[in-house]
């Protein structure tokens, strides 16, 4: 049998105090900190999987506002190769409350140390997002 990519998505929530980061659970990288996300279901779109994936791990409703990146790395995680859309999002309901994989959950002004795979990367091209949008609005 052909050995094909994982897909997986990953969510960088910001809000007016932070960024969302969960404690994962789970090997690899356990007690790391690592943004929400996961492996997309079957019959699902990213959007989908992405939006699903922040409410399950922070029980935030969240609305995706850009698309960070695609992260292809065949090393950027230790199971296997995973692919990772990876997208900037908003709560827009819910409260925060960790669940499924993650241990816990918490809002941080700037990055935790020991982040999770390739999460470090993912968050720094987010904040240039960031910037960008924000000198775009002044």
């Amino acid at each position: 049998m052909d050995k094909k990519p994982v897909l997986t998505v990953d969510v960088v929530i910001y809000m007016d105090e932070g960024f969302v980061f969960v404690k994962r659970l789970n090997e690899p990288f356990k007690n790391f900190w690592a943004l929400p996300g996961g492996i997309v279901e079957y019959g699902e779109t990213v959007e989908e999987a992405a939006i699903r994936e922040a409410k399950e791990e922070t029980g935030l409703e969240v609305k995706l506002e850009k698309l960070v990146g695609v992260y292809s790395n065949p090393k950027r995680d230790p199971r296997g190769h995973y692919v990772s859309i990876a997208y900037l999002a908003k709560p827009v309901s819910g409260r925060l409350k960790a669940s499924t994989d993650a241990k816990e959950v918490k809002v941080f002004s700037q990055k935790p140390e020991k982040l999770a795979f390739d999460h470090e990367k993912i968050f720094e091209d987010a904040l240039k997002i960031l910037r960008i949008t924000k000198r775009k609005e002044v």
